[in-house]
């Protein structure tokens, strides 16, 4: 009965009038696009499963080059590995802290006051320095951005190289010609590299232009790692520079060729070439819910260019640089909230990534 199920709703969520166009079967992508015997296939939904073990090698990776390689260039550059203010011991602020709130209001803080005779302001520091201590050094960034970048800056150019000598690289239409009897291996790692819009292509044999879409968005990424690295390591006018040409890039990337051509080529050409089918109408309806994304990324890239313009240079991460220590500061009324944002997986908020760190204050 379970068994029976299982195949029922497979063959509902595989349904062939729903992921390809007309006249195609699962069956025609089951044979090899190259002579018998050459060992070529046509990707398939099994392949994407490749992508956990590779994950798996990029992150050994990113380990040993944070090591032996970030690490060394940040300690040359002055970048020392010294961690903030530890806060004293003390159990009640400490159970607060981890169990109520990190940053106490007022009320709360004349109540911790009383009970444990301390004046506020004290109190005040003591969950400034605590907060600062969970936050990752200057040079933990610096390794985090380097990397980063150097994945960004390779990958990108590696998408160059081959879609260079592709044909659909200069002519969009050639996405269509033959779709989905396409060969994919030429592309293979590269694609793996993706999750979400890029598996469902890479799924649907979308391959080709899914690689046009990668590349594109590649284009930006390494370029926001390098403003990083030269605020890190303290060379601002560098780092305004890096950040201005990120902004153009990303701008001109995402509100100009990507609409202009690659949804004109997934719109109109493929509507043209093979027309719509039901997995079109979603993978289409995907691309243009990114490209609402792209509009919002850079309404806040203008944004934080020009806030950066009036101080005179781009906001500080404000995810590892410790909160002022000056008594005079009281951490419950004043606080920052971030625009860019960084994470330790390589994510960030500008170019559709997830967040915990944050690149630029708001006043």
């Amino acid at each position: 009965m379970a068994a029976a199920a299982a195949a029922a709703l497979r063959a509902w969520f595989w349904n062939e009038r729903f992921w390809l166009p007309h006249n195609v079967t699962w069956a025609d992508l089951a044979g090899e696009p190259g002579p018998p015997g050459s060992g070529l296939q046509y990707p398939r939904a099994g392949h994407v499963l490749s992508a956990f073990p590779l994950a798996l090698g990029i992150f050994a990776v990113r380990l040993l080059f944070e090591r032996f390689i970030a690490k060394p260039c940040a300690i040359n550059l002055g970048i020392q590995d010294s961690g903030p203010h530890r806060a004293q011991p003390n159990a009640i602020l400490e159970k607060v802290f981890t169990s109520i709130t990190k940053s106490p209001d007022g009320r709360r803080l004349e109540g911790l006051s009383k009970q444990l005779d301390w004046d506020v302001r004290k109190i005040q520091r003591w969950f400034r320095h605590r907060r600062n201590q969970d936050k990752p050094t200057t040079l933990t960034k610096f390794c985090e951005s380097m990397w980063r970048f150097t994945f960004y800056l390779s990958i990108f150019f590696y998408g160059i190289r081959f879609l260079w000598t592709s044909p659909w690289f200069w002519d969009t239409r050639q996405c269509w010609y033959n779709y989905p009897f396409q060969d994919f291996l030429i592309m293979f790692v590269h694609h793996l590299a993706t999750i979400g819009l890029i598996t469902f292509s890479y799924m649907n044999n979308m391959v080709r232009v899914g690689t046009l879409v990668l590349c594109l968005h590649d284009a930006s990424d390494f370029l926001l790692e390098a403003a990083k690295l030269a605020n890190y390591a303290k060379y601002q006018r560098l780092c305004d520079a890096f950040f201005m040409l990120f902004g153009v890039v990303f701008i001109v990337t995402r509100l100009g060729i990507y609409p202009f051509w690659i949804l004109n080529t997934t719109l109109f050409e493929s509507w043209e070439l093979i027309g719509p089918y039901p997995s079109w109408w979603l993978f289409n309806g995907l691309l243009i819910t990114l490209q609402m994304l792209h509009i919002i990324w850079s309404y806040l890239i203008i944004r934080t260019a020009y806030k950066a313009l009036m101080r005179g240079k781009v906001s500080k991460d404000d995810r590892s640089d410790v909160e002022s220590s000056s008594e005079e500061e009281d951490v419950t009324s004043n606080s920052t909230k971030g625009v860019f944002s960084t994470s330790s997986n390589g994510s960030n908020r500008i170019n559709g990534h997830v967040a915990s760190g944050q690149w630029t204050e708001e006043e």
